[in-house]
């Protein structure tokens, strides 16, 4: 289980970036963020995020129509 969740449905590009970038500058590292989005351009965005920030993707789904992802704060 992640330590916050962040839901960011209904909003597109960039803003689910901008607000988890917000959220973990104010987490530990080690903890983890879940991101709840409803925009496919996400997937491919919260991968290059976390490559270029140096943070861990741990995991992505999808569960319907909502796309989740769990990122470790290194």
């Amino acid at each position: 289980m992640a330590d916050q969740t962040l839901n960011v449905e209904g909003l597109n590009c960039p803003l689910p970036i901008i607000k988890a970038k917000k959220t973990l500058k104010g987490m530990e590292a080690g903890q983890t963020l879940e991101v709840r989005s409803t925009d496919p351009g996400s997937v491919a965005d919260f991968a290059a995020f976390c490559n270029q920030t140096g943070n861990s993707l741990l995991s992505s789904g999808t569960e319907g129509n909502i796309y989740t992802f769990e990122i470790k704060k290194n």
